[in-house]
Formats: C-alpha cells, structure tokens, sequence
C-alpha cells in the first residue's frame, strides 16, 4: 500500500495533449508542459513542446525567447540566414538559439519529430540531457519518455519532484527550467 503523504509525479501523457498551430501557421505543436500553466504563446515563462517538421520552413519568431530544439527521430538542418550558417542536427543532438532570430529548419531525408524547449530569457534558464540533473535542478524538472517503459508511452512526460518516480527502464530526456541568476 502506498503512503497518501507520499509526493507523487504528474504525468503528462502524450495521448492526451492537444496539437495547436505554430505561432506562425507552418505547423502544428504538441505541448508538454508551460508555466504559468494555461499561458499563451505570448506570455509564457517557459513552454516544451514537440512538433513533427514535414518540410522546409521558417521558425515561428518569439521576441525575449531562447530555444533548444533537440531532434528526437530524423534529420534536421537549421539555417540562419543573418549568420550565413547551418547547424545540422542528428537524432538525440540539441542547439541552443535565440527565438528572435531568422531560423529555417529543413528535415533531411524526410519528417523529423523535435523536442522544444523555450523560456524567456534573463528570467529563466534551461537544459536538456539524458542523465538526470535532479541534484543540480533547482526549480522544475520534467522527464520525457522516447520510448515505451512500465506505465509510459513514448512522448508521455513526468513532472519530478524525485527520480525515483521515475520507472527503472526509463529511457528520455530530462528538462530542467529554474529562475535565471544573477550573472
């Protein structure tokens, strides 16, 4: 029997998410978790999300935000004009860029599945691994399943307090968000 008192994790199950339009109608998005919770696309403190990018596009352009955009499955090439340069990202590769600037993202070899993750910059701060940063994460921390474990679907989230929480054949990423600090 499991103690009442006991924290438990919120799950965040992928079948249940609800896909909205880019900002700038290219595609659609499957959010994960914001804060503050039931935030728009404008007023968020920090926003993960996946999206499946079918063809070449432009980024949607968010004033105030970083990004790091990591591909889950396929191929992606990110082309920042102003800079002359491209990135090229491969399954479970991630890049940090800032959210107001001109970006055109290019799946390579068909449709790539990405993890998003944004937050306003100077309030909050952000990262993305494989191993779990629970010790170091002082603020949110959130699991993101990349395939099936007990009780979990690929896609499907927890909201940590714990790792333990976590299944013992958990295979993911973990996005860690806390309050910016002073430089």
């Amino acid at each position: 029997m499991e103690d009442d008192a006991s924290p438990r994790p919120k799950l965040l199950r992928a079948a249940a998410r609800n896909e909205v339009s880019w900002k700038n109608g290219g595609g659609v998005t499957s959010e994960i978790a914001a804060y503050p919770e039931g935030s728009s696309m404008d007023d968020f403190g920090w926003r993960i999300s996946t999206a499946l990018v079918t063809a070449a596009g432009p980024f949607s352009v968010f004033e105030g935000i970083d990004r790091i955009l990591t591909v889950l499955d396929g191929k992606l090439a990110l082309q920042f004009p102003a800079e002359n340069s491209e990135v090229i990202l491969d399954a479970s590769q991630s890049h940090s860029f800032a959210g107001d600037v001109a970006v055109t993202g290019v799946p390579l070899g068909g449709t790539v599945r990405d993890l998003n993750v944004m937050f306003r910059r100077g309030e909050w701060q952000a990262e993305v691994t494989t191993q779990c940063p629970q010790l170091n994460c002082n603020g949110t921390l959130i699991a993101i399943a990349t395939q099936p474990a007990k009780g979990l679907a690929a896609l499907d989230a927890i909201r940590l307090d714990d790792a333990n929480q976590l299944p013992a054949d958990f295979v993911g990423y973990f996005v860690c968000l806390q309050l910016a600090t002073e430089p």
